[in-house]
């Protein structure tokens, strides 16, 4: 029987909404909230908010159970660079970058395969830093409706970029300016700056946005109540980024000490992405059909970006998981804690970086990253112990509930049952 367009829409946003809306009890075997380990944890959940946490935790009569006493839990991971609009199909003929042109809408519908593998992943919540026409906003918001099933989105937008044909610094400033109203007009959450050159085989790093232009952006953002990303492949625009105050400082290879003390004293938060230049490394011939030369430059600059990214740790610098996930590198956002625990840190603090930290760095720290009352129900079940070993969250995810609807489960125990 044929239903109308606005019949399947009402039932998408009633399947969603019922989804997420039972009071639910969670029981783990071993819970970690993101600051300790509870043992026998039981996690009451109503609606999309976790309402108690606690070991051996009394559940009401009639309340429906999952038992996951078998799994870990642990709070809902976060990927704090992505391009989740950046997706790719795999049709003979094509790459990731040398594809035919999309409508947006299309873009907006396909992206949300990027952001299932995310998921799937354990990752409930992906920062994402440039996209074109708008797709990453009319993702979020679809999803925020409940038409759409996918991660939590914090966007910038189309990323910011260098004005070489502007020749006068306060023309420039006043053009960065507007650009910066305009983007956050649009109803971006975050402001990117692509601020040096660098992305897929090209790591160069030489700086394109001036110190006085990447300064105005930020303040302008900073006055709207905005938060500002700098991408930098190299350290002259590293340094001018965390001179001009940025929130969060993204790729950055090659930074001095002073730099990086400076950083440090700033508390900007810093996320090296050091693991998608391994990805390109794996991908670069059959995928993405880089040139000669394109293997070799890639795993130099990740070596110095691993060395800058552990000089950085060890200076006290607060460091975060990002993927910089693009094409069919979606589900593989947590690779970067392999580097992390490779770099010095202990697996909790590896986990905080996925964690705890971003939900700081987003200014969630009361809503998202740990498993906690009042917190929104993100919450994965993994098959063994992170903290013990790292490649459990990497690779072990077994149960994913965001926002108190089960998204993804592979061990048959999410049919919820009366207790």
């Amino acid at each position: 029987m044929f239903r109308s367009a606005r019949f399947w829409w009402t039932l998408s946003l009633a399947v969603c909404f019922n989804a997420a809306a039972a009071t639910k009890a969670i029981k783990f075997g071993k819970l970690w909230d993101g600051h300790r380990v509870i043992a026998n944890a039981v996690v009451i959940v109503d609606d999309d908010k976790i309402r108690s946490v606690a070991a051996n935790g009394a559940i009401p009569a009639g309340v429906q159970t999952i038992d996951l006493k078998s799994f870990t839990g642990i709070p809902g991971m976060i990927d704090m660079h992505t391009h989740v609009t950046y997706y790719w199909s795999g049709e003979p003929g094509t790459s990731p970058r040398r594809q035919g042109p999309r409508h947006v809408a299309i873009t907006v519908v396909l992206s949300q395969r990027n952001g299932m593998k995310a998921l799937d992943a354990g990752v409930t919540t992906l920062r994402d830093l440039n996209a074109s026409g708008g797709a990453d906003m009319d993702l979020r918001d679809l999803i925020n409706m409940g038409a759409l099933v996918g991660p939590r989105l914090f966007v910038s937008g189309a990323g910011l970029h260098g004005l070489p044909k502007i020749t006068d610094m306060n023309e420039k400033v006043a053009e960065q300016i507007k650009a910066t109203k305009a983007v956050i007009a649009a109803g971006a959450d975050w402001v990117k700056i692509f601020g040096s050159t660098g992305g897929f085989d090209n790591v160069t790093g030489d700086e394109t946005v001036s110190y006085e232009e990447m300064k105005a952006i930020v303040d302008e953002a900073h006055s709207e109540g905005h938060k500002v990303a700098i991408h930098s492949y190299g350290p002259v625009g590293a340094r001018d980024a965390i001179r001009a105050g940025c929130d969060t400082l993204e790729h950055a290879t090659d930074m001095d000490d002073a730099t990086i003390a400076e950083m440090v004293q700033k508390k900007i938060w810093y996320v090296p992405t050091i693991d998608h230049n391994q990805y390109y490394v794996e991908n670069a011939d059959d995928v993405y059909k880089f040139p000669a030369g394109a293997k070799e430059n890639l795993q130099d600059y990740i070596q110095r970006n691993y060395i800058t990214a552990q000089k950085a740790f060890k200076a006290g610098a607060r460091m975060l998981v990002g993927s910089d996930a693009v094409y069919n590198g979606f589900g593989l956002n947590m690779r970067e804690l392999t580097w992390f625990v490779k770099m010095g840190m202990t697996n909790e603090q590896a986990m905080q970086t996925a964690t705890v930290s971003p939900a700081e760095a987003l200014g969630m720290e009361k809503s998202l990253g740990s498993v906690a009352p009042g917190y929104f129900a993100d919450i994965v079940a993994v098959q063994g112990d992170p903290l013990t070993d790292i490649q459990v969250a990497i690779k072990n995810v077994r149960w994913v509930m965001k926002g108190g609807a089960v998204v993804v489960d592979k061990t048959g125990k999410s049919g919820a049952r009366p207790d």
